[in-house]
């Protein structure tokens, strides 16, 4: 799915360029959008103000000035957006200090790219949960809180939209239209790929590129043979 108001808009708040950058790269490639990166208190409240980010994922020491906690605490005077705290500290006053802002979570540095991921699924599901739509009888559940619509063409987790390329989107459906089944590598490569030789390391990327949107588990790849969606979850 291309469509980018779709998309959550997430603002970043780390005073070291490296590390912010590093965040917005691992975001981006999770079809996450940054709508800006903020390094201090000043910036982060100029940047809600503009942005309107949906989440922030915002560092604790933030250098000079006011810290991280301080900068949620006002603005949530601004406005309720929810808050990831990525962190170095684990320290007891630092984290009950932090639970008084109700964060989704608290993530210690350094932290997995799936771990992120997975935080910022829940996070914005806990915002959507209370308009909650019903699942259209179009939709195919595909594993976990994974759903599929064919009338759409969009993956979803639980009610929020996953964005996927072409191909990838055209991989999935050939997986569940084999409910279940292992499809052979050679198929799907004749099927995105048709009249056009593909390596092995781009077929490959492909299927990592699509298990990287899901829970990995969700795609069972057999070596050498094919894949195919678990039959367990």
């Amino acid at each position: 799915m291309e469509n980018n108001d779709l998309i959550p808009n997430i603002l970043v708040v780390e005073d070291q360029t490296i590390v912010a950058l590093d965040i917005k790269k691992t975001l981006e490639s999770l079809d996450f959008k940054v709508s800006a990166i903020a390094s201090d208190y000043n910036t982060a409240l100029n940047n809600v103000r503009i942005h309107k980010p949906d989440l922030i994922l915002m560092d604790i020491n933030l250098g000079k000035g006011k810290d991280g906690i301080e900068t949620i605490e006002k603005i949530h005077t601004i406005e309720k957006i929810p808050v990831i705290y990525i962190t170095a500290f684990s320290d007891e006053i630092t984290i009950q200090r932090a639970i008084k802002t109700e964060p989704i979570c608290y993530m210690i540095k350094p932290f997995k790219r799936d771990e992120l991921k997975s935080n910022i699924l829940l996070g914005l599901y806990k915002i959507k949960k209370e308009t909650k739509d019903t699942i259209s009888p179009k939709e195919i559940h595909i594993g976990l809180d994974y759903y599929y619509n064919f009338q759409e063409n969009n993956l979803y987790f639980k009610n929020f939209p996953i964005s996927l390329s072409k191909k990838e989107n055209l991989l999935l459906r050939i997986l569940i239209e084999a409910e279940n089944k292992i499809v052979p590598f050679k198929e799907i490569e004749e099927r995105i790929w048709p009249k056009t030789e593909v390596s092995t390391s781009t077929l490959r990327t492909l299927v990592y590129r699509l298990r990287s949107k899901l829970e990995h588990q969700i795609i069972e790849t057999i070596q050498k043979v094919g894949c195919r969606l678990s039959k367990e979850l």
